[in-house]
């Protein structure tokens, strides 16, 4: 779940090559919300009460691709659904932090949210591969 549009083709094209690979393991949706200052109220909204909400932050632990693999075999173990939230320009509504289980840190760098969603994607992908033995991840 993302606050803003995917405008750029080029990283619709890109995000949506991950999300085609990502369901051949998994049902995947991408929500995006309309940046304005109901955003928080909206993807509060529309969070399941079954799902592990995680916040995408800088300042969350991060992790390597095979220990974000082995995080997220685990957590299936207790959730098959999970709800990563990535901010807009001005991060994460404070309204939506409040929901999130857990946060985490793609890099310490600030990644633009269209760089976030491609990078999240992608590992959720080598997830996926690592969790099989498929030789996506070397």
């Amino acid at each position: 779940m993302a606050v803003g549009k995917l405008k750029e083709p080029y990283f619709r094209e890109a995000v949506d090559e991950y999300l085609g690979r990502l369901r051949r393991y998994a049902s995947v949706d991408e929500v995006e919300i309309k940046e304005s200052s109901g955003a928080g109220a909206l993807m509060h909204k529309a969070i399941s009460d079954r799902a592990r909400v995680v916040a995408l932050v800088i300042d969350g632990p991060s992790r390597s691709s095979e220990e974000f693999a082995s995080w997220l075999e685990a957590g299936c173990q207790h959730t098959s659904e999970f709800v990563f939230l990535i901010g807009g320009a001005d991060g994460i509504p404070a309204s939506a932090l409040e929901c999130a289980h857990e946060r985490m840190s793609l890099s310490k760098m600030t990644l633009p949210h269209r760089i976030a969603r491609l990078v999240l994607v992608e590992q959720l992908y080598r997830a996926m591969t690592i969790r099989r033995g498929e030789p996506y991840h070397h």
